[in-house]
């Protein structure tokens, strides 16, 4: 019988020289094909003796480390679930996790060993471990008297493999449940789709407690058998340094404005790369040509979230298509895509719409939620993707925003992406972010909330009069303003939620 374990299939990607690196971290340290097989079978053995239940979750929230990644593999290894943990959640956050998921171990840093503990041991947790970026904490001590011999347990493909809390925006967040046939398919997908080739190098520069490090790069380095370049924390300077011994580099969009900003990014430091994708936020126009000029490539933008990991790209072959700035590309092999109204029908070529999706990949639902789960499916089992976008008549897709980002505004829709386009092509514009706040008149307005290029100087009441120029009236934000910078988490994604809160009561005075 065919052992679906997501961990068997990378396991079974390995080269065949297991003494060559695997893993070569911004310390130094080298890690081999064979440390990674034998450190996972002793992190899976020590699960094993815990005595878990059969689905057990294993959460984590710690600093990024090799050694965090052998406890996801190891949790794969042994057929447990992997809960991986913001490392910017506080305490707060973390119980409300700890007690939705109900994981039978928690492996957080030693510095928050005292709080972590307490809310674990009071939610009915038995196992709370430590590990550190340093190679220390009682995981490591324990693992090391475990025999470095294991078998993959045996799994199905629709068998949970993951969950992944979902931000949470509005109202509380959810455990999107990934399978192990979800991540392989999607992995497997990707590989041929970006063309992984023999002697591929990842720079791997990502958080690893979110889809785009711990599912996009790091299963696509491993089910190639390609080396990666670990860097605890992006560092503009060392990834210059570290690309002529790569050729593949994932990163949000911040990240290669900050490569932008260096001047030893040049055409000579690329010439070993083969692709440079982006995903997890938009990527604006200005950054996709400025790349192309001072590199001579190409981004690859994609598109994708918690629930479903990979969904569109852009082309990595030429005969495939161009890679066109400003959009996703097209859905990936074996995932489909509409574009549909609020019927659930689909939508016209070119007309803006709720995008949902089908496929391999899409998740098993949300933990513990069946209503909300069946709530986000259509009727004939497509995903609510929540994302607004449109599908052109060469079939690339354009994402303009999301539902709940939707401005409606005397009746009309505003789609912030649209506006947000066109104030980022201003002079002295670096970005540029639009939400919707109540209004007595119009139910809702846009506010316009603009970050200055360095040495720019912007005006708001200037930035709105040249929109006048540009737009309909309907789609005129009622006022700009000018700040040093825009709220984001850890992806680099923009808080609009947080904007909206903190310009609510700006029409509404009482």
């Amino acid at each position: 019988m065919k052992n679906n374990n997501l961990f068997a299939a990378l396991r079974a990607a390995f080269p065949q020289d297991l003494t060559a690196v695997a893993v070569e971290t911004d310390q130094g340290l080298l890690y081999s094909w064979q440390d990674l097989e034998r450190s996972t079978a002793m992190m899976a053995n020590l699960l094993k003796s815990l005595d878990l239940p059969t689905g057990a979750r294993v959460a984590m929230q710690v600093e990024k480390s090799v050694e965090a990644m052998v406890l996801y593999l190891a949790t794969l290894r042994a057929g447990y679930v992997f809960l991986p943990l913001n490392t910017a959640y506080q305490s707060a956050e973390i119980a409300y996790f700890i007690e939705n998921a109900q994981p039978s171990v928690v492996v957080c840093s030693s510095k928050n060993f005292g709080w972590v503990s307490k809310i674990a041991f009071k939610a009915g947790t038995q196992n709370v471990f430590t590990l550190d970026d340093d190679r220390t904490g009682s995981l490591l001590d324990r693992a090391a008297h475990c025999s470095d011999q294991h078998e993959a347990v045996q799994q199905n493909a629709d068998d949970l493999a993951a969950i992944l809390y979902t931000s949470g925006t509005t109202g509380r967040s959810k455990g999107a449940m990934l399978t192990h046939g979800n991540l392989l398919s999607n992995a497997l997908t990707l590989k041929d789709y970006w063309g992984w080739q023999p002697g591929d190098v990842l720079i791997h520069a990502l958080p690893i407690f979110h889809v785009h490090g711990l599912f996009v790069a790091l299963h696509g380095a491993l089910i190639n058998g390609s080396k990666m370049i670990w860097l605890s924390k992006f560092d503009p300077k060392l990834v210059l340094q570290k690309l002529p011994e790569a050729t593949v580099f994932m990163g949000v969009p911040t990240l290669y404005v900050r490569l932008l900003a260096e001047p030893g990014l040049t055409k000579e430091a690329c010439l070993n790369m083969r692709l440079f994708i982006a995903g997890s936020a938009p990527l604006l126009i200005e950054t996709f040509t400025d790349w192309q000029q001072r590199t001579g490539h190409t981004i690859l933008e994609r598109y994708g979230m918690s629930e479903t990991i990979m969904l569109t790209s852009n082309p990595y072959r030429a005969e495939d298509g161009e890679r066109r700035g400003g959009t996703v590309g097209f859905p990936l092999p074996g995932v489909s895509v509409r574009v549909c109204g609020d019927d659930d029908k689909r939508l016209p070529m070119g007309e803006i719409g709720a995008i949902q999706v089908k496929g391999p990949n899409v998740f098993k639902g949300y933990w513990q939620m069946p209503e909300k789960t069946k709530e986000e499916f259509t009727s004939d089992g497509w995903f609510k993707t929540g994302d607004v976008g449109k599908i052109d008549e060469r079939g690339y897709i354009t994402i303009v925003g999301r539902s709940k980002d939707l401005i409606i505004s005397g009746g009309y829709n505003v789609y912030p992406a649209e506006i947000e386009a066109v104030i980022n092509d201003m002079p002295g514009v670096a970005e540029s972010a639009l939400v919707g706040v109540p209004h007595p008149d119009f139910g809702e307005v846009g506010v316009a909330v603009v970050i200055a290029k360095s040495g720019a100087k912007v005006n708001g009441d200037a930035v709105v009069a040249s929109l006048k120029a540009q737009l309909a009236n309907f789609k005129i934000p009622k006022q700009c303003f000018v700040v040093p910078e825009l709220p984001r988490n850890t992806m680099g994604k923009v808080q609009k939620n947080v904007l909206r809160e903190q310009y609510k009561s700006l029409f509404n005075s009482k």
